[in-house]
């Protein structure tokens, strides 16, 4: 009688292994899905990051040469829109050629007196860009005051 049992106890356990080891297939499977999910959006999060970081780059190169032009400071004035100063043209394109869309997306740069007492000339330079596989548009404001 104990050998019946020991063969009906097999029989009841047969394709526990293979159950077991779709199982661990399955638990594996999900890991490198998530993974692969992970490393998409490191992908993504650097790409940000080197564009933040080439507009602001770019907004610095333009106030340091504000600096240096102060006389012809009013001359930096761009709206967007339109052929930009020829003190600008440069820059525009620099612009253009390293932020994604940024030629639909032209920088503006304001140039106004300061509210505040002895703090000069308050500009300010707005970079704008949109990637492919973004829906909203990214902006960088860089705010200097120069005398």
């Amino acid at each position: 009688m104990t050998a019946k049992l020991s063969f009906a106890g097999r029989k009841a356990q047969s394709g526990v292994m293979l159950l077991e080891a779709l199982i661990g297939i399955l638990i594996f499977s999900l890991g490198i899905l998530a993974l692969v999910g992970m490393q998409g959006l490191a992908v993504r999060l650097s790409t940000d990051a080197r564009e933040r970081a080439e507009a602001s780059n770019l907004a610095s190169q333009i106030v340091g040469q504000m600096w240096l032009n102060r006389t012809n400071l009013a001359n930096y004035a761009y709206a967007g829109s339109g052929t930009p100063p020829t003190e600008l043209t440069t820059w525009v394109a620099q612009v253009e050629a390293q932020l994604p869309d940024a030629a639909a997306n032209r920088p503006v740069i304001t140039i106004a007196p300061s509210a505040m007492v002895d703090a000069g000339t308050e500009t300010t330079v707005t970079l704008r860009w949109k990637t492919p596989s973004d829906a909203q548009i990214h902006q960088f404001i860089m705010t200097a005051y120069i005398n």
